[in-house]
């Protein structure tokens, strides 16, 4: 495996191309101090509204400034996750989040401003101006928040507080990024060396259970030394959510996460309690995994290992491609014609090197197009992960091409379906071409671990919100002893009885960043449900599913995310595809239990 010791070393081709932003620092302080003018230009028109005219006026320059400062936003946050360490794009983005507040302060009176205003009174303007058309659909929605949005002064206070209230959620950034160290483990020869994220990644699927232990603890160890302070975070985080769903008169913190995607909290509840209801397949999983590996006692150190013995299939970053191409061709050529400009445009940065931010996402920048962010480790798991974020690069690329700027940006409702499509696409092609049988169980079970992963393990984390967000409300104290027993009891449901448990399972809790975006991971298994029923329709080659499925990924946000997977043929408000998407996954610990 290719590893860096710094990014110089990595092939031009295979680092992302930032000029695509910025071409020179000198463009992107023009556009700072550009930005600077157009928020304190934004600034003159409080009070000054009163006709069509002057609202478009407003609006027209509050897209143009929205669309310069995401562009802005985007290429100083790139620069930090390329070296976490390096202080001059800290100080970069640093001065980006000072400018952001300088804008959400500029535009502060325009919410409350709209919503003084009578509804026919916004209808006039509408009908007088033309150029309002464009922004018709987003002001009445606006109307929706009428109940949640405070007075001028107010929202002002707020708007001051925004860097503040996202302190959690930066100290635990950092803790997690850049200040954890996670000592040392013992290399094949029997040296020590610096255990990474990357590493410990591919160390706890080892066949050597020592080694699997061994950097289990390691990895651990930190988190439980920090415990105090992680636990401070998280909770300063949870009280946080909860004091502004108050503050802004949501009925619950919870309906306030839902809120903006008009998803009622039927949803949320039905996906917990129809996934805890149909929870025994994967304890009967959990029962093969332990019986497989011929152990006495199973840990949780043990619940990544592969269990098909001597399958490491080692795939560099050009098959990974080629396979991913192969197997998303069921979507068309032009789906096809994009993923290749990806590569021969340097959208993605590609490999793992020192002080990166760990893990994989997508950023689609409007007008510019998609930045992929891999740490590729030339196995599996990063064919899965180089598939998944690609399928979110692709729908932002669509969805920018043929929707406006105001409806672009999709929902991260919608997000999760167009990356699961593909990882689903991909295992059925794979389990479709293969012929060896050891490598067909280990796909199956990897199938399975991922199902687990994607599904399950977030549906956990949703619930350990859910209870968590409840407790703040009640006023009840949130430590570190409330957040073991939390997670540790929910573990236990989920999991089964058979794993026996060391002290560092219910310390789960503190190395989850989407704890720091209020109920967000629930998404994950809803887009994954949703993605099970439509690949295996794609799969099948269903014409129309396909054509409604491309569609969805020109969609963006014009509609609200329930309807619009409606209009693919899933409909979320009831138990079915959360049903349906259970019985694949007993179906498929039926398939490898016969194997």
């Amino acid at each position: 495996m290719t590893t860096y010791k710094t990014r110089q070393e990595v092939p031009e081709q295979e680092k992302w191309n930032l000029d695509d932003l910025y071409s020179d620092l000198n463009r992107w302080e023009q556009d700072y101090q550009q930005i600077e003018v157009m928020a304190e230009k934004l600034k003159t028109f409080d009070g000054q509204i009163h006709d069509g005219h002057s609202l478009y006026q407003y609006l027209k320059q509050s897209e143009d400034l929205s669309y310069l400062f995401n562009k802005l936003y985007a290429y100083a946050m790139l620069k930090v996750d390329e070296d976490t360490r390096e202080t001059s794009s800290q100080s970069l983005l640093d001065k980006a989040k000072q400018l952001s507040v300088k804008v959400s302060s500029s535009t502060s009176f325009f919410m409350p401003y709209l919503l003084s205003l009578k509804e026919e009174t916004l209808q006039s303007y509408i009908n007088e101006e033309k150029g309002l058309d464009y922004f018709a659909e987003d002001l009445m929605e606006s109307f929706r928040y009428k109940l949640h949005v405070l007075s001028k002064e107010q929202e002002e206070v707020l708007s001051q507080l925004g860097e503040a209230l996202s302190v959690p959620s930066h100290t635990f950034g950092m803790i997690n990024n850049a200040d954890i160290k996670f000592g040392e483990v013992t290399d094949d020869n029997g040296e020590p060396v610096e255990l990474t994220r990357g590493m410990y990644a591919k160390l706890i699927e080892d066949e050597n259970r020592e080694k699997r232990k061994e950097a289990y603890f390691a990895y651990y160890k930190p988190y439980l030394q920090l415990k105090n302070s992680i636990a401070a975070t998280l909770s300063g985080a949870i009280k946080n959510n909860v004091t502004m769903a108050k503050i802004r008169n949501y009925p619950s913190v919870l309906e306030k996460g839902l809120f903006g995607d008009r998803v009622p909290k039927e949803v949320y509840e039905n996906l917990i309690a129809t996934t805890k209801k149909n929870i025994a397949p994967l304890h009967r999983y959990t029962k093969i995994r332990k019986d497989k590996l011929n152990l006495d006692e199973l840990h949780q150190y043990d619940m990544s290992v592969p269990l098909i013995s001597g399958v490491k299939p080692v795939i560099s970053y050009e098959e990974a491609y080629d396979t991913m191409l192969k197997a998303l061709s069921p979507l068309g050529e032009d789906y096809i014609q994009n993923l290749k400009e990806f590569k021969e445009a340097r959208y993605i940065d590609v490999r793992e090197t020192p002080g990166k931010r760990s893990g994989a996402y997508n950023l689609g920048v409007y007008g510019v197009h998609p930045f992929i962010l891999l740490n590729h480790q030339d196995d599996l798991d990063s064919l899965f992960t180089l598939v998944h974020e690609c399928g979110h690069g692709v729908h932002s690329m669509l969805s920018s091409k043929y929707q406006p700027q105001i409806t672009a940006r999709y929902s991260i409702f919608v997000a999760e379906v167009a990356s699961t499509v593909n990882e689903v696409l991909l295992i059925n092609y794979l389990l479709k071409h293969e012929q060896d049988p050891n490598v067909r169980k280990h796909l199956l079970n990897h199938f399975i671990d991922q199902y687990k992963g994607t599904f399950f393990t977030q549906v956990m984390f949703a619930e350990f919100e859910k209870k968590t967000h409840e407790m703040a409300e009640k006023s009840m104290p949130l430590n570190v002893e409330v957040f073991n027993q939390t997670y540790e009891t929910l573990f236990r449901e989920y999991n089964g009885d058979e794993i026996v448990f060391d002290e560092q399972v219910k310390y789960g809790w503190s190395r989850i960043p989407h704890f720091y975006r209020p109920f967000y991971v629930y998404k994950y298994a809803t887009g994954y449900a949703s993605a099970i029923h439509l690949a295996t329709r794609i799969f099948e080659g269903d014409e129309e599913t396909i054509r409604t499925y491309l569609e969805f990924l020109k969609s963006g946000s014009s509609d609200y995310p329930l309807e619009l997977l409606k209009k693919t043929g899933v409909d979320l408000t009831s138990p079915e595809p959360i049903e349906n998407a259970l019985k694949r996954f007993e179906d498929l610990i039926e398939e490898f239990s016969e194997l």
